[in-house]
């Protein structure tokens, strides 16, 4: 496991972060975490009274992500890389793995490039996971040739069975000039047949009025002062990032209709969520 501490580049990193806003730490705002900074509540408060439904959006976006792995675990795959994991909190995909698959025979690669994320990760790992099993590195979503080099290197993922590949709230923080597509591409390419893409990001597709339509237009402005500016989506666009694969029922869905549980958000009403979300198998 890497030892970030000991790193003087990563340590000025983790300093230049704390200057705007990050997309983890706004989330983990969002969701309930306690890994976050004051220039982050104040900026996810300023959200939450532009757009009020979006703190809860991300709750959907982490109770799809629990759900999406519970469903790949019950289908047997045992290897897990969550890109862009961002920061540790209840329901992390080694958590709900071990849990589906009680024989504990799941492993999971965490990855994000936010230096706090990663050394929150770190920290989790070494209190509640199995090192032998679970690792958090850094690396990027848009380097991907480096991102799986570092993933082969851990020792724990073997490329030849298939993978579960998580990138759950992390698109709609890449914007099209940055090469998302060619990044899924060769992740696409490089899994064995059989595995499995989860994927969920933010739409501004069919707003339900003209203020939710200029709400979401500011939202997309603020986060152009953030760490991670960004782009929504359509269904169209989003189902690109699939390509080829076989969607599992019931396809490109707002995320609360897809294997829906009771006690979720917006269970009434997934359009609300504004979160796409989808999950698809190589054939």
């Amino acid at each position: 496991m890497i030892s970030i501490m000991a790193d003087d580049e990563v340590l000025r990193a983790v300093q230049d972060s704390l200057d705007k806003p990050s997309a983890a730490r706004v989330y983990d705002y969002f969701i309930g975490g306690t890994h976050h900074y004051a220039i982050d509540e104040e900026f996810g408060k300023k959200v939450a009274a532009r757009l009020p439904l979006i703190p809860k959006s991300a709750v959907t976006c982490r109770q799809f992500l629990g759900r999406a792995v519970r469903h790949c675990a019950q289908a047997g795959i045992t290897q897990f890389v969550d890109i862009g994991s961002g920061l540790p909190t209840a329901g992390n995909v080694h958590e709900v793995a071990d849990e589906t698959r009680p024989e504990h025979d799941t492993r999971v690669v965490y990855i994000d490039n936010e230096p706090i994320a990663l050394a929150h990760s770190q920290i989790l790992l070494a209190d509640t996971a199995d090192p032998e099993r679970h690792v958090a590195i850094a690396a990027d979503l848009l380097q991907p040739r480096d991102l799986w080099k570092r993933v082969l290197a851990t020792g724990i993922i073997d490329p030849d069975q298939p993978i579960v590949l998580l990138i759950n709230a992390v698109l709609h923080f890449v914007k099209d000039e940055q090469g998302p597509y060619e990044a899924l591409a060769f992740y696409r390419e490089k899994a064995a047949p059989g595995s499995m893409l989860v994927l969920c990001q933010l739409t501004d597709e069919n707003p339900a009025d003209d203020e939710e339509r200029q709400a979401l237009l500011d939202l997309a402005q603020y986060y152009e002062g953030t760490t991670n500016p960004g782009q929504f989506r359509t269904f169209e666009e989003f189902g690109r990032f699939f390509a080829d694969w076989e969607m599992v029922e019931p396809g490109l869905v707002y995320a609360p209709a897809w294997h829906p549980v009771a006690g979720q958000a917006f269970a009434d009403a997934p359009s609300k969520s504004r979160i796409m979300a989808g999950v698809a198998r190589k054939p």
